[in-house]
């Protein structure tokens, strides 16, 4: 008989995420994004030795890869397997109120709205775009995640995906991510990471320049309202 412990070890994943600061510079690296200590310290309100041990350590587990640039070291989730397992258990963690001032509450509320969680697009922006294109018939949910009907193969078309190429990709094609602040699923895989880069080389997203929250410009709002019939605040 094989025991599940001799398989895996979740108790040391545990461990790492047992500890708040550690916990917080995870939740940093969601947007799939490399940072370096400094940056994730700031973040994190922590000082740059004390980050700098923690970084060790989730270097150490495996849960982060480092990659020397110059002088400096910058850091990133593991894999996107990591990061759909965080989001996962935030969406189930206890809800907190922002602390702080207004700065805090606005930081918060624009991260509630858009942020991309790893490679695609979470947040009540990203919740509002799937829920449409399942109401264009464009996506229909099944067990695990979505699959793109003939409609929605030719709406990617229009927007330049190539759905075959995403197919060849050695990762899930087209899955639901529960989203931790909606607690409803928006779309991940390959096609929600190319619906998320043709956001951004339409220039309808950019990244918030301190947070993974990602911010509406003019053409986007005038895009989404218009054509995706997505009122935007």
């Amino acid at each position: 008989m094989v025991h599940v412990s001799s398989l895996m070890d979740i108790t040391a994943v545990g461990a790492m995420l047992a500890d708040g600061n550690r916990a917080r510079m995870l939740l940093e690296l969601l947007d799939g994004r490399a940072l370096p200590a400094s940056e994730l310290a700031s973040r994190a309100r922590i000082s740059r030795s004390l980050a700098s041990m923690h970084l060790g350590k989730l270097e150490a587990s495996g849960l982060v890869s480092v990659e020397p640039n110059g002088r400096h070291r910058y850091f990133r989730l593991a894999s996107a397997d990591l990061a759909a397992a965080l989001e996962a258990l935030a969406s189930i963690a206890p809800p907190q109120k922002p602390r702080g001032g207004l700065r805090e509450h606005s930081a918060h509320n624009a991260l509630r709205y858009a942020r991309s969680c790893y490679d695609h697009l979470a947040g009540e922006l990203g919740v509002q775009v799937t829920g449409r294109l399942i109401e264009l018939e464009s996506l229909e949910p099944v067990e695990g995640g979505f699959a793109v009907t003939p409609a929605g193969a030719e709406l990617f078309d229009g927007l330049g995906i190539d759905l075959l190429a995403l197919a060849r990709r050695h990762r899930a094609f087209c899955r639901a991510c529960l989203d931790w602040t909606e607690r409803k699923n928006h779309v991940a895989g390959a096609v929600g990471a190319a619906l998320l880069e043709h956001f951004f080389s339409r220039r309808l997203l950019r990244r918030h320049p301190s947070s993974r929250a990602l911010l509406v410009t003019a053409e986007g709002r005038r895009v989404f309202e218009t054509d995706w019939g997505i009122p935007v605040p």
